[in-house]
C-alpha cells in the first residue's frame, strides 16, 4: 500500500542524520538507523531553520538497492549528489556555476556518464590489475616495514592504512612520490573538512560556509595540480591513467578543463580514502577478536571474506543523494518528481533483514551482497582495485605479525559523507 502522508522525522532525529558528530559516535548512529528501519524506513527530513532542502532518508537495504539500481528514475542531477546546506550549494554555484564543487563520474547521468566511465574502465578491471600485482606487493612490504620498525605499538591509520592505498593510486595515476603527502592533505581537507583533526585548519568553530570554503580551496589546489599534470601528459604521454585522461576524447572532443579536473580528482581522492577506511576497519575488527585473527592467519582462504566484510562493516562512503526524475514510490512511500533522496549506505549495510547480526564482524559471512560499492551504473569504478590492495596488504601483515590487540580507544572521523577511523592505536608482536 502506498502511503500518502509525509512521515517526517523529529528535529532531534533529523539533526542526527546530518550531524558529522553522529558518524563519529557509531553505535548511537546504528541505534538510530535500527529504529528508523523499523518505524520510518522512508522518512522526510526537514530543516527547522530552512538551512537545507527537505529530503527523503532511505534506510532499508531493499529500498536503497532499488534507488541505486534504478538510474533512470533516480538521477545524480540536477541537485547536489552529496548532502549540502543551501548556503554551501549557493557558494558552489557562485564559485563553479554548479551545485557541486567537483563535477565527475559521481555527478553525471546517462548518456554522459557511461561515455566518461568507459575512458578508464579497462584500467581498473581484474585483467589489467593482475599485471600490477608485483608492484602492489612491493608497496605492501614497504608499508609493513614501517609498522615493524615502529616497535610493538603504533597508530595504524597514519602509519599504514592512510599512506598505502594513497601510494598505490598515485602510482596508477603517475603522480610523483614526492607529491603524495600533498595529495593526502588535500584529500583530507576535501573529505574531512568537517573534522578538525583531519582538515588541518583548526576549524572546530568554523561556520558551515567557512568549512565549504576550506573544501573549495582544496578542490582549487587539486585542479591547479592536475592541470599541470595533464599538460605534461599531453606533451609526453606515458602508459599511466593520467595520460589516458589527458588525451581522452568523448564524441570526438577532448574533455573540457572542469570535467578533466573532476576525473583526476575522483580517481586521486576516492581511490584511496575509502580503501584506507576499510583497511583500518578490518584491522580494528581483528584486533578486537584474537580468535578470528588467528583463524585468518592460519587460513589465508579467509582473506577475501575479511576484505568484503570490512568494506560492508565500515561503509566508507556513507551516503549519496539522488533526485526523482518523475513521480514514483520507494518502500510504499510516494515520492514526487524533483524530490531529493538520501541513500544511506551505513543504514542499508546494517539492515538485519539482509545481514544476520549486522554489527558483528564476520569474515565467513556469506552471502555478503553489501552496498558499500553502490549498485547499478554508478557502482564504484575501483572496487576490484580496493579488494586487491586490501588482500595483498593483509597477506603481508599476517605473515609478519604474530599477535594483535588494541592499545587504546579508536576514533572515527566526524563526517557525513566519507568516513572511517582517524586513529587506531594497536599493540602487536612480530612473527619470528
Amino acid at each position: 500500500m502506498v502511503t500518502e502522508a509525509y512521515p517526517t522525522l523529529s528535529a532531534e532525529m533529523g539533526t542526527k542524520i546530518i550531524d558529522p558528530q553522529s558518524y563519529a559516535e557509531w553505535d548511537g548512529l546504528l541505534d538510530t538507523f535500527d529504529w528508523l528501519r523499523e518505524n520510518m524506513p522512508v522518512a522526510r527530513v526537514v530543516a527547522e531553520d530552512d538551512s537545507f532542502d527537505p529530503f527523503w532518508l532511505v534506510t532499508r537495504y531493499e529500498d536503497a538497492m532499488h534507488v541505486s539500481k534504478n538510474n533512470k528514475t533516480f538521477l545524480n542531477r540536477p541537485r547536489s549528489t552529496v548532502f549540502s546546506t543551501k548556503e554551501a550549494i549557493a557558494f558552489s554555484e557562485r564559485v563553479t556555476g554548479s551545485k557541486m564543487l567537483v563535477d565527475s563520474l559521481v555527478t553525471f547521468d546517462a548518456p554522459i556518464h557511461p561515455k566518461y566511465r568507459r575512458l578508464t574502465q579497462e584500467w581498473f578491471m581484474p585483467k589489467n590489475l593482475k599485471t600490477m600485482e608485483a608492484e602492489i606487493e612491493a608497496l605492501a612490504r614497504t608499508t609493513v616495514d614501517r609498522l615493524v620498525n615502529a616497535g610493538t605499538e603504533a597508530d595504524f591509520v597514519p602509519l599504514v592504512s592512510a599512506p598505502y592505498p594513497l601510494h598505490v593510486v598515485m602510482q596508477i595515476l603517475g603522480v610523483p612520490e614526492e607529491d603524495e603527502q600533498r595529495m593526502l592533505f588535500l584529500t583530507q581537507q576535501m573529505f574531512g573538512g568537517q573534522d578538525e583533526d583531519l582538515s588541518g585548519t583548526g576549524m572546530k568553530d568554523m561556520t558551515p560556509e567557512q568549512i565549504t570554503q576550506v573544501v573549495a580551496g582544496a578542490v582549487a589546489e587539486f585542479e591547479r595540480y592536475f592541470a599541470a599534470l595533464a599538460a605534461d601528459r599531453r606533451a609526453n604521454p606515458t602508459d599511466d591513467v593520467a595520460s589516458v585522461i589527458a588525451n581522452a576524447t568523448v564524441d570526438g572532443e577532448p574533455l573540457n578543463d572542469r570535467d578533466m579536473a573532476g576525473y583526476y580528482i575522483i580517481v586521486a581522492s576516492a581511490g584511496h580514502d575509502t580503501t584506507s577506511a576499510s583497511t583500518a576497519g578490518a584491522m580494528m575488527a581483528l584486533a578486537q577478536d584474537p580468535e578470528q585473527f588467528a583463524r585468518v592467519k592460519a587460513d589465508r582462504s579467509l582473506l577475501p571474506g575479511i576484505v568484503e566484510e570490512a568494506i560492508r562493516w565500515t561503509s566508507p562512503v556513507q551516503h549519496f543523494m539522488r533526485t526523482a526524475a518523475e513521480d514514483t514510490e520507494v518502500g510504499g512511500q510516494k515520492i514526487a518528481k524533483d524530490d531529493w533522496l538520501m541513500i544511506n549506505y551505513v543504514a542499508a549495510n546494517h539492515d538485519p533483514d539482509q545481514f544476520d547480526d549486522p554489527r558483528k564482524f564476520d569474515a565467513a559471512r556469506s552471502p555478503n551482497r553489501h552496498l558499500a560499492f553502490g549498485a547499478g551504473a554508478h557502482q564504484c569504478l575501483g572496487l576490484h582495485m580496493a579488494r586487491l590492495e586490501m588482500k595483498i596488504l593483509f597477506n603481508e601483515l599476517l605473515d609478519r605479525i604474530e599477535t594483535l590487540e588494541l592499545a587504546g580507544e579508536p576514533a572515527r572521523a566526524k563526517s557525513t559523507f566519507v568516513g572511517g577511523l582517524k586513529t587506531l592505536p594497536i599493540r602487536y608482536t612480530l612473527s619470528k
